[in-house]
């Protein structure tokens, strides 16, 4: 079976299963452990401390979701905005709904605030570069009052986000504002999930990545090798990559919390498994075939079909365990998508040859 061909990513989702809200109390969500070869125990997100070894290291996303989504004006025609990432000059790279009604020079108004924007560049595709008036806090403060949260758009809500999902789409890990979508691993995370993994003897740390608008981005191409893919913003700070390499070092296993802490692990991580301090942009397209530098194990949520983070976990997993991990997912009733469930995964493809075994 060729891996390069999108359609070999598909499969049948019911629509039942798609999560229309998250789990409570969180940590009452399921999780399914895939984590040894050829079965499966099927558990609950608060039995992960009982599947981790003292001297692990879990890294999360701490990106904090900003208010993406607006809707704006230019003269009568309504222009849908959903930001997408913040520009080096301050300018932001956005995705617009009724684009055609726009040209490059046009001043975008917003109903209820005096804030505007101004169409900078034009892209096919409905791409575009925005510059707003207002800039730093007086921007955080324009999109509290003018903005909405972007939420995905398989969580139906005609009537647009509400005050639940306002705390509902934010992670406990969320220090650094950005990001247009959550990293959904981290949606099931609790003060008391926490408590029970210091307990268990693992350890802890954070990075940032962005998650851009683009991360709903369907792959169109036939071909997977065709896809372009979009770039988001992250941050490794030295602290972060040095306890990293120490857990590494000393045998402890690195456990990604979600597909964006993975792909910004693998960008900054060399081909000898050293990962460095980074700070940049990445595009990273992990796909089967990928071999693996940083990360030992991940926790992620169940994606869409032909997305490029099905790509991911097939790539990590490897092709037909995905394959046989997702039938057993949608077989039992597990919850897809971003309030859904999750799935414990360890690494088919590392250069990590070796086994880990217990760190004592």
């Amino acid at each position: 079976m060729s891996s390069d061909r999108t359609e070999d990513f598909d499969f049948h989702l019911p629509e039942s299963l798609i999560a229309q809200e998250p789990a409570r109390p969180r940590e009452a969500a399921r999780l399914l452990d895939a984590t040894q070869p050829d079965m499966f125990a099927d558990r609950h997100i608060r039995d992960l401390p009982s599947l981790l070894k003292r001297g692990d290291l879990l890294v999360a996303n701490n990106t904090a979701v900003i208010r993406a989504q607006l809707h704006g004006l230019r003269g009568e025609a309504k222009i849908g905005i959903t930001l997408d990432q913040i520009q080096p000059d301050g300018s932001w790279h956005v995705l617009v709904r009724n684009a055609r009604r726009l040209k490059v020079g046009d001043t975008i108004a917003f109903p209820g605030v005096q804030d505007t924007a101004r169409v900078q560049a034009l892209e096919p595709g409905g791409g575009a570069v925005l510059r707003f008036s207002a800039e730093g806090d007086a921007f955080d403060a324009f999109l509290q009052k003018a903005g909405a949260l972007a939420l995905p758009p398989y969580i139906h809500r005609p009537e647009g986000p509400t005050a639940q999902d306002t705390s509902d789409y934010a992670t406990i890990f969320e220090r650094n504002k950005g990001a247009v979508a959550a990293p959904t691993a981290g949606l099931h995370f609790t003060p008391a999930l926490l408590k029970a993994i210091d307990a268990a003897g693992a350890q802890r740390c954070t990075l940032t990545l962005h998650v851009g608008a683009g991360t709903f981005l369907p792959v169109r191409e036939a071909e997977i090798s065709e896809h372009k893919m979009h770039s988001e913003r992250g941050i490794i700070t030295p602290e972060t990559a040095e306890r990293i390499n120490a857990t590494r070092k000393a045998g402890g296993r690195i456990i990604a919390i979600g597909t964006t802490s993975l792909r910004l692990l693998e960008t900054a991580t060399d081909e000898n498994g050293i990962v460095h301090p980074f700070d940049g942009t990445t595009s990273i397209f992990i796909r089967p075939g990928y071999q693996f530098r940083a990360v030992d194990m991940l926790l992620t949520n169940f994606h869409l079909p032909r997305s490029t983070l099905f790509m991911l976990v097939s790539a990590f997993a490897g092709v037909e365990r995905a394959r046989q991990i997702y039938a057993h997912a949608v077989a039992s009733g597990y919850r897809f998508y971003s309030y859904g469930d999750a799935c414990l995964l360890h690494c088919a493809h590392s250069i990590h040859a070796h086994h880990l075994g217990t760190v004592e």
